[in-house]
């Protein structure tokens, strides 16, 4: 997988027209989850926004701690310039992310983010879709089970479609400034 995502930054020369992606490797699609508050959700945004889609848990300790915090500061800094983004969540530990539970932590993190768990067909099929491995690695006695996931976070437009990945081991600044590239300014 690694190999291919390196290979599709490498051959992408110039950045491409607002709302394209530059990937030929073909990542996203058709997935249909419950969010925290127990409504279907697909990979569409409902409200027609921009989405920032991540796979991780509600929970997590590591990459997860750093990736959805960096996206909530990008949701605002977007906003303040006038560009509606929806920080979105798929969890890749459903035995502890239901929609019972998802709600509080990702509040915490940002008002706006939404959470999303399903069974484990369902979740598959988000997996599949994104191309995202999850391997679990071992059970925490205090967090409960510890996971191995994907890290980029992907930047959707608002019928869902992917423009490209952001690696959050950038900074706000650099995010923001790479996610206004594949934003077109009339959207």
């Amino acid at each position: 997988m690694w190999r291919a995502l390196v290979t599709a930054f490498s051959v992408v020369v110039g950045m491409p027209a607002a709302g394209q992606s530059p990937f030929p490797v073909d990542i996203g699609g058709p997935y249909e989850l419950l969010d925290q508050f127990g409504e279907v959700r697909t990979e569409a945004d409902p409200d027609g926004k921009y989405q920032l889609v991540f796979f991780g848990y509600a929970n997590c300790l590591n990459i997860c701690s750093a990736a959805m915090p960096l996206m909530a500061q990008v949701v605002d800094d977007l906003g303040q310039d006038g560009i509606a983004v929806t920080p979105v969540m798929i969890t890749v530990a459903p035995d502890q992310d239901r929609v019972e539970t998802m709600g509080a932590p990702l509040g915490e993190i940002h008002p706006d983010f939404i959470g999303l768990t399903g069974d484990a067909d369902a979740l598959q099929a988000a997996y599949d879709a994104f191309k995202v491995e999850v391997e679990p690695l071992f059970e925490d006695p205090e967090y409960g089970w510890i996971y191995s996931h994907g890290s980029f976070v992907h930047l959707l437009n608002a019928d869902g479609a992917l423009l490209t990945l952001l690696p959050p081991v950038l900074d706000v600044g650099q995010v923001t400034k790479i996610a206004k590239t594949y934003i077109s300014p009339q959207d």
